[in-house]
């Protein structure tokens, strides 16, 4: 103990004691040896930065000694990263123009700052140029930009994502999606807009040691625009068919020059719907949406940054679920509902962080402490049929205290600095959080309720009421060894721990009378808890600076819970079931070529999946039953690449091909227990597959840049129920982009689906059915500063 305390006190003192202190200075042009203003600099992992003057010169201060990557990118030229030292001036940069050659990207996929080509497993990551350039507007958008990689929404604002054939099937979906370093805890709580993005970062394969639960396929991971010590922002306006309409802006400025800064933007989102409902003749999938993203970020000191950021998502759809009653129906009347019960789906999210980053000379600490909610209501029943009978609606309008999920996270990390000379990288930290989700649910049985369910009772209900809340802690750590410049191991692992409690109450109502009939389900609590180690393992050889092959071990798991309660009496609530976990090994090659004019990188892995957690839909309650009944594997391939071989004219490809099967699968159907081994996994192409191709010429006259793009994405065949009776076939859409850039306008016309092909987007075990949106063509007008 006592060895322990001088160690503790041996690194505070250290801590407080002045380290020699420099600056880094230097001038950055272009390739015409012009000096560059507004041109962001930046040293990895800590709070030092600079922004070039009208003579293209930068100077960052108080620079502790030591060795740094210093990082430097601008608008129009491409990204560079080089080493430094503390005390380095008259640096001599020069950057090349985007159009001929490609970014050196750094990205944080490992929770701290480093390039993109040396992580050792796969991902990919989109700029703030490449998300304008594929108009991404939604997460489901991303469908095989990257490989193997497939989202799809069912209609209710909810984005169900797999990646190499793992796939979200309850509401703890597979694929983690962070957005800003806060964890979109689960499909209530989650923003799937964007707007005013810096990058994102898409990690295939499980990510169990940094990231923990739910995060057993990868990780989503979604940066905004911070403010900085310039003012710059954007206005953007979009019209197009059915109705849409898109508006946004951001600005971004120092309130305090070099020391509190403030960052504002919104977006408008609106369009009259792709359906058209027959039972009334109107537009169907109405719907709108307002999100807002706000910074408020101090520099107390150049070490230690506070940053608090507030988002929320205001959603409204009067039409949510546009589903066809039936595959057959929906592909012989595409885009036609006939539904009698008609209302709003009122979605409110709102998230909160408050950051503090304190970047220190013998260690790195950050603390991110969160607070989100999402009230989700129908303000009017909602058809739970989808015919136009008063048959089955869901009630859930209860007032403010039920419906309303909300979760507090906290987590706590301290890492090596980024001075640090030692061959040892390493991270480590502690996650908790906590989750409260009442919902209360009806269903009611109208006057024709006999013609769904015969056993049914006319001008009745069954109420349910749940009240369930989570809470878990997580230790985790990741370290990284270098033993030469051409060989380094990395080695983590996380324990998890989660406990989960539920009460549930059934109750039997008539029309008219203000007191339950009977209770259904006495009013009944449980609760399970379980543990979990992820454990990493990848080794990393770089022959040169410019290649990098891995091969790497990781696991992941999804978390573990207890049924709910539906309607349906053979239905047993409050069963406990466990985690999900997948196992992955993969071998990688990553490659750049021509003076970073090429770029490719392959990787195979092999993914087994255990306890697989497989769903039961309930209907009409449209509640998901999960239990562990199967064993999945998961096989592939993935290829991508990106070049600029000719001036102005960029190429970007990724392809994956996937075979995900299970090898134990028994679920019952019709009394019986079936045997389903070697089925396909659900919501899995069988191959992915997106060409970009864009072209870019100056006017050299009038200094008006023109811009052509075309897109083609092919999906394989993919099946929507795990008996493989509802299926997808091969497809392909065809998206275009043209128009004209001068200085900080742009004009764009664009085109999605152009040959208007008809195809399913997702489809439930029963039959319903959403299509993929239809062609639709519009303008949009921007405007940086």
């Amino acid at each position: 103990m006592k060895r322990l305390l001088l160690t503790l006190s041996s690194i505070i003192l250290l801590s407080c004691v002045a380290f020699a202190q420099g600056e880094i200075s230097g001038k950055i042009t272009n390739g015409d040896a012009q000096p560059l203003q507004g041109v962001t600099v930046h040293l990895l992992n800590t709070n030092y930065g600079a922004v070039t003057d009208a003579s293209g010169a930068f100077t960052i201060i108080n620079v502790p000694s030591g060795e740094y990557t210093l990082f430097v990118s601008a608008v129009g030229y491409a990204s560079i990263q080089q080493p430094v030292t503390s005390g380095a001036s008259a640096l001599s940069i020069t950057l090349t123009e985007s159009v001929t050659q490609l970014d050196d990207v750094v990205v944080t996929a490992q929770k701290t700052e480093e390039p993109l080509q040396r992580i050792p497993f796969s991902i990919s990551a989109l700029s703030a140029r490449k998300v304008n350039e594929y108009r991404l507007w939604n997460v489901k958008d991303i469908t095989a930009i990257a490989p193997n990689v497939f989202s799809s929404n069912p209609g209710d604002n909810r984005n169900v994502t797999s990646i190499r054939g793992i796939t979200s099937t309850s509401y703890d979906p597979a694929v983690a999606t962070y957005i800003d370093g806060v964890n979109q805890f689960s499909l209530d709580t989650y923003i799937a807009q964007l707007f005013d993005v810096e990058r994102i970062e898409i990690l295939r394969g499980p990510q169990g040691t940094l990231y923990g639960r739910n995060a057993m396929a990868g990780v989503i991971n979604i940066i905004t625009k911070e403010p900085g010590n310039t003012t710059r922002g954007f206005v953007e306006a979009n019209i197009g068919n059915y109705g849409q309409q898109r508006y946004g802006f951001g600005v971004r400025t120092p309130l305090v020059a070099n020391k509190l800064f403030l960052g504002v933007a919104g977006m408008y989102d609106a369009n009259s719907g792709f359906y058209k409902n027959d039972f009334n003749n109107s537009d169907f999938d109405k719907k709108y949406n307002i999100t807002g993203n706000y910074y408020l970020k101090y520099l107390a000191t150049s070490k230690l940054a506070v940053t608090l950021n507030v988002k929320h998502s205001i959603n409204r759809n009067d039409g949510a679920f546009p589903l066809a009653g039936s595959v057959e129906g929906a592909l012989s009347e595409p885009f036609k509902v006939n539904q009698n019960a008609t209302t709003t789906l009122v979605d409110n999210v709102f998230n909160s962080s408050l950051n503090i980053n304190y970047a220190g000379d013998v260690v790195n600490f950050s603390s991110l402490t969160t607070y989100q909610s999402n009230d989700r209501i129908y303000d009017d029943p909602i058809d739970g049929d989808f015919s136009p009978i008063d048959g089955i609606t869901i009630i859930n309008d209860y007032g403010k205290d039920w419906n309303n999920v909300k979760v507090f996270t906290q987590e706590f990390k301290v890492s090596s600095p980024a001075a640090s000379t030692s061959p040892l990288k390493w991270t480590a930290g502690a996650y908790l959080f906590h989750q409260d989700n009442p919902v209360k649910q009806a269903t009611h049985f109208g006057e024709d309720a006999a013609y769904i369910d015969e056993n049914a009772m006319p001008f009745s209900a069954i109420l349910n009421t749940s009240d369930g809340s989570s809470k878990g802690i997580a230790f985790y750590g990741q370290a990284t060894y270098a033993f030469s410049d051409k060989l380094d191991l990395t080695a983590g692992v996380r324990y998890d721990y989660e406990k989960k409690k539920q009460n549930v109450h059934g109750e039997f109502l008539i029309d008219g009378m203000n007191e339950p009939v009977f209770e259904t389900q006495p009013d009944t609590a449980a609760s399970t808890s379980f543990s979990a180690f992820s454990p990493k393992l990848s080794l990393a050889f770089h022959p040169t600076p410019n290649h990098t092959i891995y091969i790497t071990s990781s696991r992941g798991f999804r978390a573990g819970g207890l049924t709910q309660l539906s309607s349906d009496p053979s239905q047993a609530p409050l069963y406990a079931y466990k985690p999900e976990y997948s196992t992955n090994a993969e071998l990688g090659f990553k490659n750049s070529f021509l003076n970073d004019r090429l770029q490719v990188n392959v990787a195979a892995y092999y993914i087994k999946v255990t306890d697989a957690q497989v769903p039961t839909l309930i209907l009409p309650d449209a509640i998901t039953v999960t239990r562990n009944a199967g064993e999945l594997s998961s096989i592939g391939a993935e290829l991508e690449v990106s070049a600029t071989l000719v001036k102005g004219l960029q190429l970007d490809y990724a392809a994956g091909i996937n075979k995900a099967t299970y090898d134990d699968l028994v679920l019952p159907q019709n009394g019986e227990q079936v045997n389903f081994d070697g089925n396909r996994q659900i919501y899995t192409p069988q191959h992915t597959s997106m060409l970009a191709a864009q072209y870019s010429y100056t006017l050299k006259s009038s200094g008006i840049t023109l811009i052509a793009r075309g897109e083609w994405m092919n999906l394989g065949k993919q099946y929507f129920d795990l008996a493989n009776n509802i299926k997808q076939s091969g497809y392909s859409i065809f998206n275009a982009r043209a128009g004209a850039a001068f200085r900080n306008f742009e004009l764009m016309f664009w085109g999605r689906n152009l040959s208007d092909e008809t195809y399913i987007s997702y489809a439930y075990d029963f039959g319903a059915t959403h299509l993929g949106n239809p062609r639709n063509y519009g303008a949009t007008f921007r405007w940086n500063f």
